[in-house]
Formats: structure tokens, C-alpha cells, sequence
């Protein structure tokens, strides 16, 4: 074959002037070669399947291709032709993973491979392609058909690398590094702006650090990006109103979590739980019912029913809808240990033992469980045993204070005050910000003839918190404190503070009239106690509600069940609310031990938590010599009592 010379016109392909040749030829298209060069290398013959390839049905013509221009210097024959004689090859799609795919510029070179049997040598070429051939050939689909599953590299990544981002902020949160979890989610953000999680993983973080308005920002802008079908982000945002004190708004965006899943259980649960708490209890049961009937039988709606149906007396009702939550999760530790509680005040002990029970096998690590069992039993007489449940808790949750608290009482009562001053210091030293801790210990330091110690102790205890219940039940015990040493001015100021921050107290209320009887104040006391009884709220619950919803057939949150259990008030504080009747007994100390159902404690402990049960002693070194060294740093925020006085 003769190619063409300068500025003359050549067919891509030409009948060969000998009879034995054969013409061979591979093809890759880049439509972006723009002044590019095209090479004609000599390549020995293909093979016959190539061969045979090459033999298919004949290449499109086009006909508004445009002539193209090629020098040729080992040519001296010239020929043209015709715009329509010039021949375009579209390329077969091929399923293959060569190198040969192109990228996101859609650029693939061309190399045409043709062989002369007849010719002994060969030369190279080179040729200069219109620029309107490339944009001619971007512009048609037919030209370069797109390959079957390639792609840009601008696609987004694959969605398990979100879930692994989620994981990684939730290490990161867990371990305080707050910093570096939220430059993760905002990373997670800005690429998957539609999806949910991020939202709620961000704001969660943002409100753990007190940061409500960025968290509140954060929210707004997931409603925004989800367009507002993303119950899980109102839910969210209602919780963090909720605890900001923005009822109405905390009720509205509840709302827009219903509508947005009907059978978003969380929203209708928070929802019931907000308005009991500012007393609208039918209101309560009308969301919890809307609950029942929208997502069917679930734990956390059937135990706040049950609760409600104990605080209202209807025992069989409550029972019967403890049952319901623990079918629907038997794994409920918290619903056993409600109902374990409620079986406690009706004093069915053999009962309730075995609902303990079946909390520990449900929850085997979980400190409320065994704390609560521990206090029970030593409650009822049985010392030992609640010695033991506590100690077992306290070597599976070797971080919380509050065994060691009730540790400590329980030591105090029955043991020795420096036991038990020993297990007050370590649980301080845990968690330096727990008043209750504080507060216990004050108490016992003052049953011990210590009022300076236990004066500093309960300053200690105010000045983590004076708004707090816990702070309201420290002024009523140093209150009692002052009472007894004859401070009275200080008393009344103490128990006037206890009442701006809990007015409902029936015990400060009573302690203070007892107080000014004591005095000879007859006409105050009386006046005291009439204004107790105008300021109780009361809550009138109506029981015509049961009618059809029991027929229809989320874990509470967890303060919910702290007030149900009493959790923060216990054993310590029953002492603390008893400072009027010092000589008070416990729960069941005059009742009758019963036989539980034979539960192997021993062997639980050591099959499912490997602990021996003979080698349970807690570590009582202090990390610091006392309380009085360390009193100059504790005390660096002194509390003060609030101007606001009750109207008395």
C-alpha cells in the first residue's frame, strides 16, 4: 500500500495491490489526540483468530467524517478521496480489565497495527488530526461507546466507609477525644450529606460537652439535608430541648418525629416521658397507647405503663405489664429490677428475689443490678449477703462509686467507722464530683461527733453543685446538723434553701415544723405544715384508660428508672430523710427471712464471670494521705446560700 505524500488525501484503508496480502489491524480510539501523531509500526501477521476477526461484517461508512491530512516521505504516488469513501471503525464493547480502559477524560489512544506480507520493510508516519475531529468524536456516542462498568473517579465512597467513620467517632467520643470525633463526623458530612447518622452522632457529642447551640445548629441542619423524613435527627433535637427547658419547643419537634415514622418508638416514648414529668399524665397514657398501637408490643412503653399503674396503686395492672415488657426483651434488666422494686414495697420477698435474680442472669455486668440486690438484702437482715452482692459489683464495675457508697453505710452500721471512712475516701477518689459520696460521708462523720469534718464534707458536696436533688437533700441533713447543736438561725436558713430547690420534700418540710415545736413555735409549725399541703402538686391519674388499651397488645431512660429504684437515694439517704427519728429501722429489718429459689450464686459468679467468691476484697489504698490536705483545693468554689427564700 502507497500512502499518500504532503498535503494529499489517503484512505484509512485501501485493496492491496498483491493478491497475498492481508490486511490486519487493531484499534483504540482516544478522541482527544488533538495534533497527536498517529504511528504505523511493522508488526509481523496475527493469527488466524485474529484473522478471522478482521473478516467481519464491513465498518460503518460516515458521511460527514472530515478528510484527513498526513504526510507520507516514503511515498511518491498521490491519490484523493472523497469525504464519503473515508471509513469510521466503531469499537466493540469488551468485558475485559485491560489496560486499556479509559478514564474520566474519556481519553484512549489509537494505535493502528497494519502488515504488507509483500513488503519487506516499513516505515514510520506521522499525521496531524483536525481538532474538530476530537470534539466531533466527544460529541458522538456511537463514536466511542461507553464501557460496560467503568467509572469516574469522582464517585462517592463506598458506603461501608461511613460505617466505619460512625465506629471510629464513637471510639474516639468514648475516650474523651472529642476534637477528633467531630472532625470525623463533619468529614461524613460534607460527603454524605443525606444520611442521618452523622446528625445524631455530632449533636449527641456537641451536647455531652454543653455545647447546646452548636448541637441545636447541627440538628436544624440534618432536618434540613433530610428533608425532614429523618425521625431519628427530631427525636434528638426534642431530647436536647427537652433538657434546655424548652417544653414547647421540645413538644413540637416530638411532633414532627411522629409524623415523620409513625413508628419511631423513641419519639413517642420521650414524648409520654416529657409530659409526665410536667404532670400531664393522660396525656402521657394517650402517647404511650399511640405507641402500643402504632409499633406494636414494645419493652420500654409496657415498663413505663407498669410504672405508672404501681405509683397509682393497681398492683395486678402493673404486674401484668411488667410481664408484658420482660416477653418482649427478657434481656430487660431494668425491667426486672422495676418489677423486683415494686414486689419490695408489697413486701413479697421470696418474689422478689427471684425477679433479682433473673436481672443478674439478664445482666450479669450490670451495677444497678447488683447494687440494688446488695441494698435489698441488707435492708431485710440479711448483712452477709448483701455485703457480698455489692463487693461482687463493685469487682465487676470497679469505676463506680456508688457501691462503695452503700459499701460504706452498710460497713458504718454494722462494722467499723474506719472501714467505712476508708470505702468513702476511695469512692471520692473515683469520681471527685459524685455528692452523694460527700454527702454519706458528712453524714457519718457527724453520727461519729466529727462537725467540723462533716461541716466541710457537706460544703465540699455544694460546691459540685447546688441546684442538683442531691444538693437540696445535703442542706436538709446539715440543716438537722445545726438543729442539733443549737445553731437555729442557720438551721431555718438551710432548710429554707433546701425548699427553693425542691419544694415538694415532705421531710424538710416536716423537719422545719418540728423544729419550731420543739422551740415552742406551735402557730408557726402549723403554718409550715399548711403550706406544705396548698404547694403539693398532685397528680389525679384516671384509671378508666385500661379499659381496651391492655388488649392491644423503649427500657426506660435511665433517670427514669434511677427515681423508680431510688438508686441515688439509698440506704444513705433513707438514713439522711430519718434525721428526726434517729433510732429508725430499715425496710425489713423485723421481718421474716424467706428461702429464695435455690439460685446457685457461688456458681453463677464463677462460671459466667470467672470471679471466685472468696476473693473478692476491694483495694482500699488512697491515692491521698486525707480529706483535710486536700481540703484547700476542694473547697475552691465555696457555696453560698441562694437569695431566693420561700415565702414562709
Amino acid at each position: 500500500m502507497k500512502l499518500s505524500s504532503s498535503k494529499q488525501h489517503f484512505p484509512l484503508f485501501s485493496p492491496s495491490n498483491g493478491a497475498t496480502s492481508k490486511l490486519h489491524f487493531t484499534t483504540l480510539i482516544k478522541p482527544s489526540f488533538t495534533h497527536s501523531h498517529l504511528q504505523f509500526p511493522y508488526v509481523h501477521a496475527l493469527d488466524a483468530s485474529s484473522s478471522a476477526a478482521a473478516s467481519s461484517p464491513a465498518p460503518v461508512l460516515r458521511e460527514d467524517a472530515i478528510p484527513v491530512e498526513c504526510d507520507d516521505t516514503g511515498s511518491e504516488d498521490a491519490e484523493e478521496q472523497t469525504l464519503e469513501e473515508l471509513l469510521v471503525v466503531r469499537r466493540p464493547v469488551m468485558e475485559s480489565t485491560d489496560d486499556g480502559e479509559y478514564g474520566e477524560d474519556n481519553d484512549v489512544e489509537s494505535e493502528i497495527e497494519v502488515e504488507e506480507s509483500s513488503s519487506s520493510t516499513s516505515t514510520s508516519t506521522s499525521s496531524v488530526i483536525d481538532v474538530n475531529l476530537s470534539k466531533f468524536a466527544m460529541k458522538m456516542p456511537i463514536f466511542e461507546p461507553k464501557r460496560v462498568g467503568s467509572s469516574s473517579s469522582g464517585d462517592k465512597p463506598l458506603g461501608v466507609n461511613l460505617d466505619l467513620a460512625l465506629y471510629r467517632a464513637k471510639v474516639l467520643a468514648r475516650n474523651f477525644r472529642y476534637k477528633e470525633a467531630e472532625e470525623v463526623l463533619q468529614k461524613c458530612i460534607s460527603i454524605w450529606p443525606e444520611d442521618g447518622r452523622s446528625y445524631v452522632a455530632l449533636g449527641k457529642i456537641l451536647g455531652k460537652q454543653s455545647k447546646s447551640t452548636e448541637a441545636r445548629t447541627v440538628y436544624e441542619k440534618g432536618c434540613q439535608a433530610t428533608q425532614g423524613e429523618n425521625a431519628y435527627i427530631w427525636q434528638c433535637w426534642a431530647v436536647l430541648e427537652n433538657k434546655m427547658g424548652n417544653i414547647r419547643k421540645a413538644r413540637q419537634l416530638f411532633d414532627a418525629a411522629t409524623v415523620a415514622d409513625k413508628k419511631h418508638v423513641a419519639a413517642w416514648h420521650g414524648w409520654a416521658v416529657l409530659e409526665l414529668k410536667v404532670g400531664n399524665v393522660k396525656k402521657a397514657r394517650y402517647l404511650l397507647s399511640k405507641g402500643l398501637k402504632n409499633c406494636g408490643g414494645n419493652e420500654y412503653i409496657y415498663q413505663t405503663l407498669a410504672m405508672l399503674e404501681a405509683k397509682s396503686n393497681r398492683f395486678d395492672q402493673a404486674r401484668y405489664l411488667f410481664r408484658q415488657a420482660t416477653k418482649c426483651n427478657p434481656k430487660s434488666c431494668a425491667s426486672w429490677l422495676a418489677w423486683a422494686q415494686l414486689e419490695v414495697q408489697q413486701e413479697n420477698y421470696r418474689v422478689a428475689r427471684q425477679l433479682f435474680e433473673k436481672a443478674v442472669e439478664a445482666s450479669p455486668k450490670n451495677r444497678f443490678a447488683w447494687h440494688v440486690w446488695g441494698v435489698f438484702e441488707a435492708n431485710v437482715g440479711n448483712i452477709d449477703q448483701g455485703r457480698k452482692l455489692l463487693k461482687i459489683g463493685h469487682a465487676l464495675n470497679p469505676r463506680d462509686p456508688v457501691l462503695l457508697q452503700s459499701l460504706g453505710l452498710l460497713e458504718y452500721k454494722h462494722s467499723a467507722a474506719n472501714l467505712a471512712r476508708a470505702l468513702f475516701r476511695r469512692a471520692s477518689e473515683l469520681d471527685p464530683r459524685h455528692q452523694p459520696v460527700w454527702i454519706a460521708w458528712g453524714w457519718m462523720e457527724w453520727k461519729e461527733g466529727n462537725i467540723k469534718t462533716a461541716r466541710e464534707l457537706y460544703q465540699r458536696a455544694l460546691s459540685i453543685n447546688s441546684t442538683t436533688e442531691s444538693a437540696a437533700r445535703c442542706l436538709q441533713a446539715w440543716g438537722v446538723l445545726e438543729q442539733r447543736v443549737g445553731n437555729l438561725s442557720a438551721a431555718r436558713r438551710l432548710f429554707r434553701s433546701s425548699l427553693n430547690i425542691n419544694s415538694q420534700s415532705y421531710v424538710t418540710w416536716m423537719t422545719w415544723a418540728s423544729l419550731e415545736e420543739d422551740e415552742g413555735n406551735s402557730i408557726r409549725a402549723e403554718e409550715i405544715r399548711n403550706l406544705y399541703f396548698q404547694q403539693r402538686t398532685e397528680v389525679i391519674d384516671d384509671g378508666s384508660w385500661v379499659t381496651g388499651v391492655l388488649d392491644m397488645i423503649v427500657d426506660p431512660a435511665i433517670d427514669s428508672i434511677k427515681k423508680l429504684l431510688n438508686i441515688d437515694q439509698n440506704s444513705y439517704n433513707k438514713m439522711q430523710d430519718s434525721s428526726t427519728n434517729e433510732e429508725g429501722n430499715g425496710v425489713g429489718e423485723n421481718k421474716t427471712q424467706e428461702s429464695g429459689s435455690g439460685f446457685n450464686l457461688d456458681g453463677f459468679i464463677r462460671e459466667k464471670l470467672s470471679l471466685d467468691a472468696s476473693k473478692l476484697d476491694i483495694d482500699l489504698e488512697s491515692k491521698s494521705n486525707n480529706f483535710v490536705e486536700r481540703k484547700s483545693m476542694s473547697l475552691r468554689k465555696v457555696w453560698r446560700p441562694s437569695k431566693k427564700v420561700v415565702s414562709v
